[in-house]
């Protein structure tokens, strides 16, 4: 029967059962850090968004607008700084700083 992809598959999908809240949020952290700079903005936006909609001196409708086009902007640039990232531990951090041969004997 083919595994659908909802079902474990093993390998980096492998559940970790007894973790707490924290446990994973670090290992998630480790495995892709740039999700924690997107909870620290959604976080920033949404502290942000409640503080300028009490003190707002534009119509509600053109502040919501304004608040979506930030937070899609920040998403962009955490998507943006993610993928620049991962190509540079993939192909350009290899090449400036190669493994010596005594590393890759251990």
């Amino acid at each position: 029967m083919p595994v659908m992809s909802g079902e474990n598959s093993g390998g980096s999908n492998m559940s970790h059962h007894g973790e707490t809240h924290s446990e994973r949020l670090a290992r998630k952290a480790r495995d892709a850090p740039f999700m924690v700079a997107g909870l620290a903005g959604l976080t920033g936006l949404v502290a942000y968004g409640i503080y300028g909609f009490k003190n707002r001196q534009l119509k509600t409708s053109l502040y919501l607008i304004h608040l979506r086009v930030g937070a899609q902007g920040f998403v962009v640039a955490c998507l943006t700084a993610g993928v620049g990232y991962n190509l540079y531990t993939k192909f350009l951090a290899p090449k400036l700083f190669p493994e010596s041969v005594e590393d890759t004997k251990e």
